[in-house]
């Protein structure tokens, strides 16, 4: 059996649905389980009416409530019918009253806590499943809903909740086994599971590629396909580069540190449920499923190429952190990160010298806060507006003067920090934010203006 998980995008109104029907159609021999995100932009528009109802403006969060309902209303009328849909109308709607009145509550009492905004936000992966697999079963596909809370089991923590392996595969085996033996297709919601307790979790932004390989992995599937609009995963962001290729192979240590340094194709997390299983994941178009699309397996080929991809993330924030007469006594730096900690704070890039340490963070994080804190330890500066550009590639291991190469393409730009060797596959470096469609362009024309066809299309 197979996981095909399609994003927001690939389900987005009834004509992306249809798509989605008749590409699990190609693939019923397969017997594929279907894992959806919310309709595109709808858990965007579902956080904010929780903030608005949070914030005592019930008018607000009630109309954002109404467009929602009136939008999956007209993709399930348009994919149904009008026999099926009156069906199906009572069942829809019923979610939709259990959001309002979830909305007006949060109003009355003035406050949305991490528990009710996992609520609120699970609607969306909610609605989205029961309307694909309702059109499957009008397409004669066999759709049979499964309510990703009664199958993936998470701990308490409300946001960010972790999965509990165990727990969920034993649910798998007891509530999707029995479908696909029946000739069934599976349709769940990513992105939402729930606690020991039965209420509601989510597994963080972006989680619906999380769910499908947790999925993938309980049910030993032969290969997890992510479905998404575009041919794959990239050389570098085509916005930037519209040269950038399509990568044929790639290794799951590279896809993990691109995910992780900004490749939005795929979630960071995504490869991990697969490495343990050595499970291939497949990212491809549902625009275009005729696509290869880039396969990501445990080894992939070394190609002629230094690199794979240059990955980008903006909007980050240094701290430089002095405070020469502590940086090497016994614990000053365990004391600077168990302040990140404190403010669930993640760090991306360090680097330290012999009286200060740098580090990045994300600039939405509360960095005045944070840095405060940081002050009881030390000096602290921070400057926002900075982007972390990261080359990954496995020959970066065995290829001397690489850095050497990068570096002399960027000799006239301000280069704020450097790190190679935590990893052995990728180089990393902080410029200024407006400095990155340049960077990016001079790094991808030096280094794939001649590509090795057996990596890249």
């Amino acid at each position: 059996m197979i996981v095909m998980k399609f994003g927001g995008t690939s389900v987005e109104d009834a004509k992306a649905i249809d798509r989605v029907a008749s590409v699990v159609k190609g693939r019923l021999t397969q017997r594929p389980v279907v894992v959806v995100s919310a309709m595109a932009k709808v858990t965007d528009t579902l956080l904010t009416m929780a903030k608005a109802a949070g914030a005592g403006e019930r008018k607000t969060a009630l109309k954002l409530c109404r467009s929602l309902q009136e939008r999956h209303y007209n993709a399930a009328s348009e994919l149904l019918g009008t026999a099926l849909f009156t069906e199906f109308h009572s069942e829809i709607g019923a979610d939709f009253e259990a959001l309002d009145d979830l909305l007006r509550g949060i109003s009355a009492v003035g406050e949305i806590t991490a528990r009710t905004y996992d609520h609120v936000a699970a609607f969306g992966e909610m609605l989205s499943s029961k309307i694909v697999a309702a059109a499957f079963a009008a397409r004669g596909l066999n759709g049979a809903h499964v309510d990703s809370r009664e199958v993936l089991v998470t701990d308490s923590t409300y946001v960010q909740a972790v999965p509990q392996y165990e727990e969920t595969n034993t649910r798998l085996q007891e509530r999707v086994e029995p479908l696909l033996r029946d000739g069934k297709v599976p349709v769940m919601g990513g992105f939402i599971g729930s606690s020991r307790a039965g209420i509601t979790t989510t597994i963080g932004r972006g989680g619906s590629d999380f769910s499908a390989a947790i999925f993938g992995a309980g049910l030993n599937a032969e290969r997890i396909e992510i479905w998404t609009d575009v041919d794959g995963i990239l050389t570098t962001d085509p916005r930037i580069c519209p040269d950038a290729r399509r990568i044929k192979v790639i290794s799951f240590d590279e896809a993990a540190e691109l995910a992780y340094f900004g490749a939005k194709v795929l979630h960071p997390a995504t490869v991990l449920p697969a490495i343990q299983k050595n499970i291939p994941v497949y990212v491809l178009n549902s625009r275009n499923p005729s696509c290869e699309g880039t396969r990501i397996a445990a080894r992939a080929p070394h190609g002629k190429n230094f690199f794979k991809a240059i990955a980008v993330k903006t909007r980050v924030t240094i701290l430089d952190i002095a405070a020469p007469r502590m940086l090497l006594a016994h614990g000053f730096l365990r004391s600077i990160f168990e302040v990140f900690e404190r403010h669930q704070v993640a760090i991306d890039v360090v680097t330290t010298s012999e009286v200060s340490v740098s580090l990045t963070v994300d600039s939405n994080q509360a960095i005045p806060a944070l840095a405060a804190d940081l002050a009881k330890l030390a000096d602290v500066k921070y400057e926002g507006r900075k982007a972390i550009v990261c080359l990954v590639g496995e020959n970066l291991r065995e290829t001397p003067g690489i850095a050497a190469l990068v570096f002399r393409e960027l000799a006239d730009k301000k280069i704020r920090m450097i790190s190679q060797g935590a990893s052995e596959i990728n180089l990393t470096f902080v410029i200024e934010e407006d400095e990155v469609p340049e960077v990016v362009r001079r790094l991808h024309k030096t280094f794939f203006s001649e590509l090795d066809v057996e990596i890249f299309a």
